[in-house]
């Protein structure tokens, strides 16, 4: 008796572990009806006070040229407005570079903040950042970052009860041996005046970058990163992001591209990634993901599937009536948004 009460425990503990939640599709669309740029890349997105949504990607004739900006687009009414261009590359040494990775992100109920890259290649880009204190209707002026500080690298910030603002970060620099890729966390104390870099296993032999954040409690947190070593990488912290684990692989694979995660109001974990290694970088299949404590996931939702093409660079929250937002790169000719209720 006692060997079957304790083989039943195991079955229940099991299946909780693998207990799933229903993500129901309600609306999709492409946020550009006429895209003003031939490429785009990277969206970012953002719930306003006013119930509306914001989103940004940079787009130009192609990733890395000097005409690639920062263009914003704005959800009201269940469609998306046309474009705009909010931030260019010119800079004050008087040339022009390419723009990056705009991230934006509410560090506090007045204050919007679009963070984003700026230079000619991500191993020599460096942070900048604009204001907004209207919902976004009209921005200040681009500031750079702190000497070392280049910001949300591609996925947005959290902040703790305490106020404590942590900004996923990482950098790519080209070394004797090759390039290396190193994750940090960006750490504000006074709502992003000023920074200070929190290093997480820099001795790693893994190569990771742009990671995102999941919060299991104020101090432990877990991050989850892209990698060239084709699994999708994490660490944790106990201390609420001021010292981090070894970077270990997780289950999931990474084709070396982007992903997002986000943890619920209910305290369980949403991810998306694309699922592929098959000795290249393939990003034409995108899916959602589940988990109930961080570290088992589980595929609940296909985004996209297809034989070729490039479907990536997620983005994912959740809104004020708990309803799940994805954005993602759409074979880099658009941004496709797709709101979910969850079940």
């Amino acid at each position: 008796m006692k060997l079957q009460l304790t083989f039943l425990m195991m079955i229940l503990f099991e299946s909780s572990l693998f207990a799933q939640l229903t993500l129901i599709k309600v609306a999709e669309s492409p946020l550009y009806q006429t895209p003003p740029f031939k490429q785009c890349h990277a969206s970012t997105l953002v719930e306003l006070s006013d119930g509306t949504f914001l989103a940004a990607a940079f787009g130009g004739t192609q990733e890395g040229n000097t005409d690639v900006s920062i263009w914003l687009s704005r959800y009201e009414n269940g469609i998306w407005k046309a474009p705009e261009k909010v931030a260019t590359g010119d800079a004050e040494d008087g040339n022009v570079y390419p723009n990056w990775n705009p991230v934006l992100y509410k560090i506090t109920p007045e204050t919007l903040t679009l963070f984003y890259k700026t230079g000619p290649s991500p191993r020599e880009w460096w942070g900048m950042y604009k204001e907004s204190f209207d919902q976004g209707r009209t921005w200040g002026p681009a500031q750079r970052l702190q000497e070392g500080i280049l910001g949300p690298i591609k996925n947005k910030p959290i902040t703790l009860n305490d106020g404590t603002l942590l900004s996923p970060s990482s950098t790519e620099t080209r070394t004797a041996e090759g390039l290396s890729w190193k994750v940090h966390i960006e750490k504000s104390q006074n709502e992003g005046k000023n920074w200070v870099k929190i290093p997480i296993d820099p001795n790693t032999p893994y190569d990771v970058i742009q990671p995102s954040i999941l919060v299991h409690t104020q101090d432990t947190l877990q991050i989850l990163c892209r990698s060239r070593n084709d699994a999708i990488m994490q660490s944790f912290s106990y201390d609420g992001g001021n010292t981090w684990s070894t970077i270990t692989k997780t289950n999931l694979p990474n084709p070396n591209s982007g992903t997002d995660a986000l943890t619920l109001e209910n305290g369980k974990h949403l991810l998306v990634y694309n699922p592929l290694v098959n000795g290249k970088n393939d990003r034409s299949k995108l899916n959602i993901a589940y988990s109930e404590e961080g570290t088992i996931w589980n595929d609940i939702y296909v985004l996209e599937s297809h034989k070729t093409g490039e479907y990536s660079y997620p983005a994912i929250i959740q809104d004020t009536q708990n309803r799940i937002h994805v954005t993602y790169t759409f074979d880099r000719k658009n941004i496709k948004h797709i709101m979910f209720n969850i079940l």
